[in-house]
């Protein structure tokens, strides 16, 4: 094949040549054999144009931050992550003896090195290990946020005026551990449904530009949650390594998080909450009568008066339970103490 080519000119010249020539030619009627090659045409532009469909807008991919996570699973991180704010904001609400709200920000995908970045110096950075899970996430607490915690866990007043800029101290590290246990005891139950985590911190640093936990271009998934505890507002960063969950990714669909939300409670479950709560302690308070007196009777009350009620002394006593009627019983003495004898249950439910 010769390596000559044409140039623009020439092209044009040859064009033009073309057209003239077919200009010259005598008008034909056209035979059966070209309007079956019409028609076929007609019929193939037509199949091309179906099969091609409307013009699409055309979306710019950038190589740097390439989206490895799916809708479907960011969708079922959402909802995780949901409620998991709302667990863990009632957690630390018992914590810190007020009302904290956490809310769920955002769930993002970008690069380690853009998250990393993002962050101020100095800073509470933890570097967690997830079992079973391969490699290592992070949680990130704000400073402007953890300092006003703290004066709250010693006892003092919330202020959203800190101006501390330096790392934590051995004292401080301690009180934010609590903090975190919090935080990762509440993560391990949300994320039960697709698997069993038993995270620890395994260090805390200040700075976080001196971690690596992948490479800088890697996917990371960013959970952002905002903690408002009084004036004081902050942010609480989870970053999730994408390549620590790639094979629990059909575990995150969000179908299956909305079927385990529906489900009805098995056997299994109801024996495991009857197990749970074995342990725990009721109040139990037994009423003798009720009566009323006037205010200038009950100012007179003296040791030895009488107060006579409506009572018949031979009507059961009522039972109480945390609060509620649950039983009827008879007064008694047993082995030299004040006890009762349970004599019926009494039932509560609606009467259709």
């Amino acid at each position: 094949m010769s390596d000559e080519s044409l140039g623009r000119n020439e092209v044009e010249e040859l064009l033009k040549s073309m057209e003239a020539a077919e200009k010259k030619k005598p008008a034909a009627k056209p035979s059966a054999m070209d309007l079956g090659g019409d028609m076929a045409e007609s019929k193939a532009d037509a199949l091309l144009s179906k099969k091609t469909g409307p013009r699409q807008r055309v979306v710019a991919y950038d190589f740097k931050r390439p989206e490895r996570v799916g809708k479907e699973q960011m969708r079922a991180l959402q909802s995780l992550h949901e409620g998991f704010a709302r667990n863990f904001g009632a957690s630390m609400s018992a914590l810190l003896r007020t009302i904290v709200e956490v809310k769920l920000i955002s769930v993002d995908q970008l690069t380690y090195s853009e998250f990393v970045y993002s962050l101020e110096i100095p800073t509470c950075f933890n570097l967690l290990k997830p079992q079973p899970l391969e490699g290592n996430w992070i949680l990130d607490i704000s400073p402007s946020l953890l300092y006003p915690i703290i004066d709250r866990m010693l006892g003092g007043v919330a202020t959203s005026d800190s101006t501390l800029k330096r790392p934590l101290s051995d004292i401080e590290l301690r009180l934010t551990s609590r903090i975190t246990s919090v935080f990762l005891r509440e993560l391990a139950t949300g994320w039960g449904n697709a698997v069993e985590l038993n995270i620890e911190v395994q260090r805390v640093e200040s700075n976080p530009q001196l971690v690596q936990i992948v490479p800088p271009n890697e996917v990371v998934i960013l959970v952002s949650f905002e903690l408002t505890m009084g004036k004081t507002r902050g942010m609480i960063n989870l970053c999730i390594p994408f390549n620590t969950i790639e094979r629990i990714g059909t575990k995150l669909s969000s179908n299956s998080w909305i079927g385990y939300a529906s489900s009805r409670s098995s056997e299994h479950t109801q024996a495991k909450i009857l197990e749970n709560l074995e342990h725990a302690v009721a109040e139990l308070v037994v009423t003798l009568a009720h009566s009323k007196i006037k205010t200038s009777d009950l100012f007179n009350l003296q040791v030895g008066d009488v107060i006579s009620t409506e009572k018949d002394i031979r009507s059961p006593l009522e039972v109480e339970v945390e609060g509620v009627v649950k039983y009827l019983a008879a007064p008694g003495a047993f082995k030299g103490r004040t006890a009762i004898e349970i004599q019926s249950a009494v039932d509560r439910r609606p009467t259709p």
